[in-house]
């Protein structure tokens, strides 16, 4: 049994959050070649806000899926209890609905506060929040009262060292676990020095851990460096963002792997856990660096999918033994899912095997249309749709009711407005009612509009008032189903 203590930030080296590298290959690797703790790259609460969990069964992965499917936060297991989720925001309410949408996923939750690239700072977010020390108090706060995992924050240093004490004094008392300090001003880049003794007298100034941040250029270039930035800083622990982003072996007490052998372990994982090819390149690209002359790099640069990226570093066998793989098992989890399906499916939902294609239909003119208005002619209720959606593929199954029965297509869709359609469809064929189709010959729905667009026209013409009256407007409108869609029991 795995007991789950609390995140300890005293001795540790960790993986710094970064933009478009801190995604889960990358973290996975760190914590593979010795990092104890690995953040992720920074992400919006605004974004986040917007993302619904889903248990990925194929890749055994918690993701959180933003409206247009777009994975924007990938987890597993192996990395649960060292992962500390990194977020921009400047608003204390935002901030804590994130981190409780997040909790049960991730060790720790941190707030970016140095980060001083517009797109943070613009928002109120990142660099932008250490001239406002009453928000940064107000968002730690109501995290670490909020939640209970530990909180944690990153900041850059002030112009002077005595405003920075201050700072990280005032931070110290909202009861967070740990501080990350890079020895650097928001206007500083990489190629100015790190202030080593700024970050020490924070160090010295407050109780809970400081972590050093920043050494990578002056301090860090093998692992042995990293005890020797930790002393010149009197840190507790130390981050380390570039030269991980270089080689995440700089983590390995033992010394390097050999830079082949790392992005092939990197390959490996992004495969293993279907990372974007975009981003899977980028990170081998700051990994080649000086090498991206070279012939393997001008492959990498350009591939166009991770097949190819396999490709590019011999590795494409792994490629499709891993697809083939991944493609079983989501047959074989379908296939579970379906009969789950039918085991607990309602017996009085007649079913057939349909799906709409809105290429057999006039424009504008749907089966949902058609079965709307007749149940208003028959003065029965509306359609009432009720859709669900399969964790699995995230695919969508509908059942409407009409006159106290039910009806469902067999077959998922990949939207909800697809699968209501879909069971609009098996309702009409199943009362013998007219669904719309082209090939149906007279379209009554179409005649009726060309009726009451001429009728319109006449009125015009009269000068009288064009608004069309709402109960000639209803007759071929779609009702449309305001509710949430649940997602299925697995």
């Amino acid at each position: 049994m795995t007991v789950n203590t609390p995140l300890c930030f005293r001795g540790k080296k960790i993986l710094a959050p970064m933009v478009r590298v801190g995604t889960l290959p990358m973290r996975l690797l760190a914590l593979d070649y010795g990092a104890d703790i690995v953040y992720c790259e920074e992400l919006i609460d605004i974004k986040m806000l917007q993302c619904k969990r889903v248990i990925n069964e194929v890749l055994e992965t918690v993701d959180f899926v933003a409206p247009n499917e777009r994975v924007v936060f990938r987890t597993c297991e192996r990395e649960r209890h060292r992962v500390v989720f990194q977020m921009g925001s400047a608003d204390a309410e935002r901030a804590l609905a994130v981190a409780k949408l997040v909790e049960s996923d991730v060790a720790g939750i941190d707030i970016n506060m140095g980060c001083p690239k517009e797109y943070s700072t613009k928002g109120g977010m990142g660099a932008a929040l250490l001239s406002d020390p009453d928000k940064i108090e107000s968002i730690l706060t109501t995290l670490v009262k909020g939640i209970c995992k530990p909180v944690t924050c990153k900041i850059r240093i002030l112009p002077s060292v005595e405003d920075t004490v201050n700072l990280v004094k005032r931070i110290e008392k909202t009861g967070i676990a740990a501080i990350a300090v890079h020895g650097r001003k928001k206007e500083e880049r990489p190629q100015h020095p790190v202030h080593c003794d700024v970050i020490k007298a924070i160090s010295e100034a407050i109780s809970i851990p400081v972590i050093a941040n920043g050494g990578s250029h002056d301090f860090i270039r093998e692992y042995a460096d990293i005890g020797t930035f930790q002393k010149a800083t009197a840190a507790s622990s130390v981050m380390i963002a570039r030269a991980a982003m270089w080689n995440p072996s700089i983590f390995r007490k033992e010394g390097f792997c050999p830079l082949k052998d790392v992005m092939q372990d990197y390959i490996k994982y992004a495969v293993r856990y279907d990372n974007h090819y975009t981003n899977t390149k980028y990170c081998l690209c700051q990994m080649l660096r000086e090498q991206l002359e070279t012939t393997q790099g001008k492959k990498l640069h350009a591939a166009q999918s991770t097949q190819e990226i396999c490709e590019a570093f011999e590795m494409g066998d792994f490629y499709e033994e891993t697809t083939a793989i991944f493609e079983a098992k989501k047959t074989s989890l379908e296939t579970k899912t379906q009969d789950e399906d039918d085991q607990i499916e309602d017996p009085d939902v007649i079913k057939m095997a349909v799906r709409f294609d809105k290429r057999e239909y006039p424009p504008q003119i749907t089966p949902k249309m058609y079965l709307l208005e007749w149940c208003r002619k028959e003065k029965h209720p509306q359609p009432v749709y009720e859709t669900v959606q399969r964790p699995l593929d995230r695919l969508f199954c509908s059942v409407v009711t009409v006159a106290e029965r039910k009806y469902r297509s067999t077959l998922w869709d990949k939207s909800k407005k697809l699968a209501e359609q879909a069971a609009a469809i098996v309702c009409l064929r199943t009362l013998g009612v007219p669904e719309g189709k082209l090939c149906e010959g007279e379209n009554h729905l179409i005649n009726k509009r060309k009726r009451d667009e001429q009728e319109r026209l006449i009125n015009r013409d009269h000068g009288e008032d064009l608004a069309e009256p709402s109960h000639k407007k209803a007759n071929f409108i779609e009702e449309t189903s305001d509710m949430n869609v649940p997602k299925m029991p697995r």
